[in-house]
C-alpha cells in the first residue's frame, strides 16, 4: 500500500517569530497559490494588496482552475492570454533554455500521473513513463502575440515560476507605497524589500531538509530567497521509497541527482524560483558549472552527502545553525 505524506511546511522560514511587534508594523497571513503566505511591512499596511495581487495572478496561472488562462490553454491547446501569462511563459521558457531543459514547463501529465496535484499518489507503469516523456518538450510550446498554443496531449504548469513572478511584483507594490522595511513569506519564495527597520539584515532560516529546524541562516537586503526541496510534497511507495513532486523532464520520474534541496539568492524573483528547481534536477556539478558560466545568482545546495554548499558570493552572510550536523564547503 502507498503510504501517503501530508503537503509539509516551505522550505524556507523567516526567522522572526522570537521579535515582539515593533512600532508601525504590520503583519497578515493568508492561503492562495495552494500555500500559505505571509506578509510584514513597516509603516504602510499592504498586506490585503499583495494577498489581491496573489489571488489575481492565481486567477491566470493556476493548474487546476479550469477557468485560468492555464486550465483553458491545458483543455484546449490554446489559449488568447494577458500580457502577464506571456511575459511569465517567455521567462520560464528562457530558463528552460539557459538550464539545458531542467527546468520545463510542460512536465504537468507527468506531475498529474504520479498524483501530486489529485493526491491520488501512483507510481506508473513503464510504458506509462515511456508515453509521459514523449508530451514533455517546452520547445513544442508556440507563443504568437497573445496566442499560446501546444500540440495534442500536452500541458503547461508555470508552477516553478509563478511564486518568483508574484515576488517580483510585490516587490514593487511595496516599494511604490513608499514601504522601505517589509519581508514575504509566498510559500517557499521570500522576497525582501530593504533590510529591517533598524537597519540590519532581515535573517532568512534555510529549512533542514531531513528534520526540523535549520541547516543555516542566509542574511539579505533587497533579495530573493527561493528554495526548492524532496521533503516539500512527497509520497513513501511500496518498495519505501521516497518519490517527490519535483519531476525531472528527461525522464518524468522524481528528479534524483544527490540534492536534498537548492536554495537560490538574488533580485530576480522569477530567475530564482525558476532555477532553484532546475539545480535540485540538475545536481551539485552541473549546478556549479552553470553558476560559473551564467553567473547572475547565489545558490546553498544541501546534498544527500551531507554537505552544505555555498558560493563565495554570500559565504559571509551565510552561518551553518549551532549544532548542525552538516559541513560547510564553499563554491568559489
Amino acid at each position: 500500500m502507498i503510504k501517503k505524506i501530508a503537503i509539509l511546511s516551505a522550505a524556507v522560514f523567516t526567522a522572526l517569530a522570537l521579535y515582539a511587534c515593533a512600532p508601525g508594523e504590520h503583519t497578515s497571513d493568508f492561503f492562495a497559490m495552494d500555500t500559505y503566505m505571509s506578509v510584514k511591512t513597516y509603516g504602510v499596511d499592504a498586506a490585503e494588496t499583495v494577498k489581491g495581487e496573489a489571488e489575481r495572478l492565481e486567477s491566470l496561472f493556476s493548474v487546476t482552475d479550469d477557468v485560468s488562462e492555464i486550465g483553458i490553454l491545458n483543455a484546449n491547446g490554446r489559449v488568447e492570454a494577458s500580457d502577464e501569462t506571456i511575459e511569465l511563459i517567455e521567462r520560464a521558457l528562457y530558463i528552460s533554455g539557459m538550464t539545458d531543459g531542467a527546468l520545463d514547463i510542460t512536465v504537468y501529465p507527468a506531475v498529474r500521473a504520479w498524483g501530486f496535484t489529485t493526491g491520488e499518489y501512483a507510481v506508473p507503469s513503464p510504458e506509462k513513463i515511456e508515453e509521459l516523456r514523449s508530451l514533455i518538450d517546452c520547445t513544442k510550446v508556440t507563443v504568437d502575440g497573445n496566442t499560446v498554443s501546444v500540440p495534442d496531449g500536452y500541458m503547461v504548469d508555470l508552477g516553478a515560476v509563478a511564486k518568483g513572478y508574484l515576488g517580483d511584483r510585490v516587490r514593487d507594490i511595496l516599494k511604490n507605497a513608499g514601504i522601505t522595511s517589509a519581508i514575504a513569506d509566498l510559500g517557499g519564495s521570500i522576497v525582501t524589500v530593504g533590510g529591517k527597520p533598524d537597519g540590519s539584515p532581515w535573517r532568512v532560516a534555510i529549512r533542514d531538509p531531513n528534520g526540523d529546524g535549520s541547516v543555516g541562516v542566509i542574511e539579505v537586503k533587497d533579495k530573493c530567497v527561493v528554495t526548492s526541496g524532496g521533503y516539500e510534497r512527497y509520497f513513501t511507495d511500496e518498495n519505501g521509497v521516497k518519490r517527490w513532486h519535483i519531476i525531472d523532464p528527461a525522464t518524468a520520474e522524481p528528479a534524483d541527482a544527490g540534492l536534498l534541496s537548492a536554495t537560490v539568492v538574488g533580485e530576480d524573483g522569477v530567475l530564482c524560483d525558476g532555477l532553484s528547481t532546475a539545480l535540485f534536477v540538475m545536481g551539485a556539478e552541473k549546478a556549479e558549472a552553470m553558476w560559473r558560466k551564467e553567473g547572475g545568482f547565489e545558490m546553498i545546495l544541501v546534498t544527500k552527502t551531507g554537505d552544505v554548499l555555498v558560493t563565495d558570493g554570500i559565504i559571509d552572510s551565510f552561518s551553518l545553525s549551532e549544532g548542525s550536523p552538516y559541513e560547510l564547503k564553499v563554491i568559489g
